[in-house]
């Protein structure tokens, strides 16, 4: 019993040391300033939102999400535009994969909403390989209602749920 004691002891203390032993644990602002922020370099897995071929990029200037209406996985003109950049993008970057995610609001069943997910990260790949993305760069999945991004039940959450997320995986990462 204490040999296993001693063991688990020795173990927990390995792994506190491992846990500090990062010392730029707070480059992304968790706390303090680190050193590659402070020299300018983006630290972000993302990369820096300015450099054009870089997810961040991709995320905040071309768009990741679509929205959809209740009930439906249509893509309504916003929705097209946003696709259609998606896709210029994604043909000039072709290093990257896609996963496409499928959500739903809250209301209905777990197995309506996990469809209605599936069915609208469907309609984004179909459109983005019908503007020329090859569709073994793409792959789907639906989390129905598991991920809100909203949590209240009212009309604006329910619209912000009722999406589809492009989701880029860095070179053979997909």
């Amino acid at each position: 019993m204490t040999r296993h004691l001693t063991k688990a002891l020795m173990l927990i203390a390995v792994l506190g040391v491992a846990a500090c032993n990062n010392p730029d644990r707070y480059a992304n602002g968790a706390g303090g300033t680190g050193a590659n922020a402070a020299n300018g370099i983006s630290s972000s897995p993302l990369g820096d939102p300015n450099d054009p071929k870089s997810i961040a990029y991709f995320n905040q200037t071309v768009g990741d999400t679509v929205h959809f209406a209740e009930d439906q996985s249509t893509l309504d003109p916003q929705a097209q535009q946003i696709l259609a950049a998606q896709a210029t993008w994604l043909a000039r970057n072709s290093d990257y994969g896609v996963i496409v995610e499928g959500h739903a609001d809250e209301r209905g069943t777990r197995e309506y909403n996990l469809a209605l997910g599936a069915r609208r990260a469907s309609a984004v790949k179909e459109f983005l390989a019908a503007h020329g993305i090859p569709a073994t760069r793409m792959r789907t999945i639906s989390y129905g209602k598991e991920r809100p991004i909203a949590l209240c039940s009212a009309p604006q959450c329910y619209a912000a749920n009722r999406r589809a997320v492009t989701v880029l995986t860095q070179p053979g990462n997909s």
